[in-house]
């Protein structure tokens, strides 16, 4: 039985990924942080369907594992190393919102790129670097300033941000880590990937969600920032199974994991108000405090690579994306209002 440690297996591509493994018959750990609001909605079921596999199969060890721990914590990534010797790493882990690196330079790049650094170490130092195979979860991000149109894996990265800075040196690192001690180590340029999972802080899940809320009378307007923005958005659930992949391949590699379509902020809105038959021009408002430093215009990647080597391609495209998420948001929007009905403020 194969062993995988999953860092942020809390998060949207954590808990997509803790399901594909353990259908996949891995035995999965997990590393979360220790802190006093123990919030774990994506993972929670994973408990339910351990317990159901252990029931089936009476006597067998548990097969989905959470270990405390921290990317800051050079001793405990080292620890975790010893303790698990896993046949895979994946660091899904960071500080991952643009926005807020700006505000937080300094947390943003020790988490993202001191984070990886550590994790790589750890498994050097631990002795595994002939048996751990790593998998660093790169982004879109990097291309910043983008310098061909569409992005693949050799267009030079120009960085727009502190967060996609910190992924550029974990991109890098990972890459050295491959070339100076043959760790089988590779790095998905993961162009953005949503989900019904997706974290309310970012644009297209505040999208849905608010859409969804606007529609039952929850809400009645939506302040965004730069609509004209240019994104490749896919499905993050399809996304996981090329970090899979990856990891399965004779040699560590990089890829560019996309649609190979853009679509502007405004699009995004059309689709989703439109699968509610409203006109979003009559509730999305512009406010400045949404705008960056600095701005990421246009990113498109071209997946090529990863459908020649890894027999992989999306199947989720933008409009169907919008669609899948925002039907989740209705539907948590109408239990919410049945329940402000039933108990009146």
């Amino acid at each position: 039985m194969k062993k995988a440690l999953i860092t942020g297996i809390t998060g949207q591509d954590g808990s997509y990924l803790s399901e594909l493994l353990f259908d996949k018959g891995y035995e999965v750990h997990g590393l979360v942080r220790r802190n006093s609001s123990v919030k774990r909605e994506r993972i929670d079921h994973m408990r339910d369907r351990n317990t159901a596999a252990r029931s089936a199969a009476p006597g067998s060890a548990s097969r989905f594992i959470l270990h405390y721990g921290d990317l800051a914590d050079a001793a405990s990534m080292l620890k975790l190393m010893y303790d698990v010797q896993p046949d895979e790493v994946y660091n899904l882990a960071a500080q991952s919102h643009v926005g807020i690196s700006f505000g937080m330079p300094e947390y943003t790049f020790d988490v993202t790129a001191t984070g990886a650094l550590r994790l790589l170490d750890a498994i050097k130092q631990a002795g595994l670097a002939k048996k751990t195979r790593f998998y660093q979860a790169s982004s879109s991000e990097m291309y910043g300033k983008v310098q061909a149109v569409p992005q693949t894996e050799t267009t030079p990265f120009w960085p727009r941000s502190p967060y996609a800075c910190a992924k550029v040196a974990a991109y890098w690192l990972t890459v050295n880590y491959r070339e100076a001690y043959g760790i089988h180590a590779s790095n998905g340029i993961l162009f953005n990937h949503e989900s019904p999972r997706r974290s309310e802080n970012f644009v297209t899940r505040k999208i849905t969600q608010t859409a969804a809320r606007i529609k039952v009378g929850l809400e009645k307007k939506l302040a965004l920032g730069n609509i004209e923005a240019k994104r490749d958005w896919g499905y993050a659930k399809e996304y996981v199974e090329a970090m899979h992949l990856m990891v399965q391949q004779d040699a560590g590699d990089d890829y560019v994991v996309a649609t190979n379509e853009t679509h502007s902020v405004r699009d995004f809105l059309a689709a989703t108000f439109g699968a509610l038959d409203l006109d979003w021009k009559d509730y999305v408002v512009h406010d400045t405090a949404f705008d960056r430093p600095s701005e990421v215009d246009l990113l498109i990647g071209d997946y090529s690579k990863a459908k020649k080597v890894l027999g992989w391609e999306p199947k989720t495209r933008m409009q169907g994306l919008a669609k899948l998420m925002v039907e989740s948001d209705l539907a948590a929007a109408k239990r919410e209002l049945q329940l402000k009905t039933l108990v009146p403020a």
